[in-house]
């Protein structure tokens, strides 16, 4: 990942290289930087003008440090809105529809762009992380199926070679991954979804495999269509089971209780005592 610094060995050359790894989604928010020992060989500068770079990269929010845990990316991404303003969307459900419209125009954008601009590394890593989905749906792993759904779409945006596009498809990712629009685990628990996701999915892969810009576009937009379609349809039966379990909490407390039933050996007639009878 990291280059030997030619020429000019100054801090902020390895400043400069470690920016354009960040701006270009190689290290992702999280990640660690190799022990300073290691990072010192792979960029061959010395130890002071590492650490001057990383001090660099630390003041303008790039990095942090953990006393004896090493150097990370930091969070770049944050909150898109402010808390208040995420819990006043939380409040009013009626934001998923404006977030999927969002979600279909940049996510139709990133398709056409991953068709046409998409590297055999890329193309490699879409097809692989659609496997990977395959095998969630078999083993019925859900939580897999989950993360692996965003990171599907976070690698469309890396293959479309768009800075600004990357970055604004991780923020849009974070909202979802926080479940303020809608519940990840609701839409895959909706019968027949999990199976129909996996097919959509491979059809964006297609279409970005075979350069097709305009089918990747479309495709993800259908994508898109039938996520709304799901969560509507998803929406209206949990209300539909709130409804009927009040209905019969209701009835129940009106109804008399049933009597136990008489055995066979409650309807025999009583034996007498008496031998003479």
């Amino acid at each position: 990942m990291f280059t030997r610094i030619s020429h000019v060995r100054t801090a902020d050359a390895v400043v400069e290289q470690v920016e354009a790894l960040i701006l270009r989604g190689i290290l992702r928010p999280g990640d660690r930087l190799p022990a300073e020992r290691d990072l010192v060989t792979q960029v061959d500068v010395s130890r002071p003008i590492l650490r001057e770079a990383l001090k660099t990269l630390e003041d303008r929010g790039l990095l942090v440090s953990r006393p004896g845990g090493g150097t990370y990316v930091a969070d770049l991404i944050g909150s898109v809105f402010s808390e208040p303003l995420v819990a006043l969307v939380a409040r009013h459900p009626a934001a998923i529809e404006d977030y999927l419209e969002f979600r279909s125009d940049v996510e139709a954008l990133a398709a056409g762009r991953a068709a046409e601009r998409a590297t055999a590394a890329d193309r490699a890593l879409l097809s692989r992380i659609v496997e990977a989905m395959a095998a969630a749906l078999e083993t019925d792993d859900h939580a897999t199926d989950a993360r692996l759904d965003v990171e599907f779409h976070q690698a469309i945006g890396e293959a479309a070679h768009n800075m600004i596009l990357l970055h604004t498809l991780r923020a849009c990712y974070r909202l979802l991954e926080t479940g303020v629009y809608f519940s990840q685990q609701r839409l895959f628990g909706h019968p027949g979804a999990r199976v129909a996701l996996l097919e959509q999915h491979r059809a964006i892969l297609e279409r970005i495999l075979a350069r097709d810009a305009v089918g990747a576009r479309q495709a993800a937009v259908a994508h898109i269509d039938f996520v709304r379609s799901a969560l509507a349809e998803a929406a209206r039966d949990s209300a539909r089971d709130a409804v009927s379990s009040l209905r019969l909490d209701r009835r129940l407390a009106g109804l008399p209780t049933p009597r136990r039933s008489r055995t066979r050996q409650d309807h025999r007639p009583a034996r007498s005592s008496d031998p003479g009878a």
